[in-house]
């Protein structure tokens, strides 16, 4: 059995070939039941989120991931979120590796972010706005910087000095980066907006979004959470990771209560759009928007290619 650390894992997912790696997993397909989810409260009040997450493809792989999720940890000064994966040999049940699962997590997110937003994006997107400042969020421009010619980076973040530090952070690594002082002007001006924080009231207004612009959600995986208010869904093209997104997301979840659009509107998922199955974007003017929740099927894809770049 292999481990691989935080930094070996990273190594071995580089954005061009995760996204790739992504969209092969997507129109071949694995075996994806429904996650498990579990709530625990602590003796302070505070709750914290068990997801369990396999995927497996007979033929070849087998793969669990466990995910603790505690939003209170940022005034511990630890990170919202902690996981581990196991892949095994689908035939014999070998245990195989030992993934840092907090690596993989991160970076399939925004490399799925990213694979939808080359079908979902206008081709010449340039600015970007990313709402939020944490592991995933700063992750987000150089997955996006892979499928879209993004020259100019903004970060909003409700703590100013993370927004800072992150944008010192992405202009090393070479970007044109600056903090977004005023949200509403710089989802404005944005072509795309990406959000990746764990809010449970909506942060970016449907108002705000210019049109042909492109909403790509990340943060809302559980019915009580929301990054986006009710407008930013009315009269846009809808498109999901999966249909699973539709039960678990508050940002979907609510606007569906109040007949802002319904499941039937929804214009396809990741895997219909990567076989051709449904159209992507079709004007320059279209306003679009991507909710994901994560799929097992994502980290299946990453930890085949950790535990391949090892062979």
């Amino acid at each position: 059995m292999k481990f691989f650390n935080t930094t070996e894992t990273r190594a071995a997912l580089p954005f061009d070939r995760l996204i790739e790696a992504l969209k092969r997993m997507f129109v071949e397909g694995c075996e994806v039941p429904l996650r498990h989810t579990h709530t625990l409260t602590a003796d302070d009040g505070s709750q914290g989120t068990v997801l369990i997450m396999p995927a497996w493809r007979a033929d070849r792989y087998l793969g669990i991931k466990t995910i603790n999720i505690f939003p209170g940890n940022a005034a511990r000064g630890l990170p919202g979120l902690f996981a581990t994966y196991v892949l095994y040999d689908a035939r014999t049940g070998e245990p195989l590796a030992q993934i840092d699962g907090n690596e993989i997590t991160a970076r399939r997110t925004v490399a799925a972010s990213a694979l939808a937003a080359s079908m979902l994006a206008r081709r010449n997107s340039k600015r970007l706005l990313v709402v939020g400042a944490g592991r995933v969020a700063a992750l987000v421009p150089e997955a996006f910087r892979q499928v879209l010619p993004i020259e100019e980076v903004q970060v909003w973040a409700r703590q100013p000095a993370q927004a800072e530090a992150l944008v010192n952070e992405l202009r090393a690594g070479g970007f044109a980066a600056s903090v977004a002082a005023d949200l509403a002007e710089a989802t404005a001006r944005a072509d795309v907006v990406s959000c990746a924080t764990l809010a449970t009231v909506p942060v970016i207004e449907g108002a705000w979004l210019s049109p042909g612009s492109h909403l790509d959600l990340i943060g809302s995986f559980a019915p009580l959470m929301r990054e986006a208010d009710d407008a930013c869904f009315a009269g846009a093209s809808l498109f999901v990771d999966t249909s699973e997104a539709l039960q678990k997301s508050g940002d979907l979840l609510g606007p569906m209560s109040r007949g802002v659009f319904s499941a039937q509107d929804v214009c396809g998922n990741l895997a219909e759009l990567c076989a051709g199955a449904v159209p992507g974007r079709s004007a320059d003017d279209q306003r679009t928007v991507f909710k994901s929740v994560g799929t097992a099927l994502e980290d299946l894809a990453a930890a085949a290619l950790v535990f391949e770049a090892s062979a």
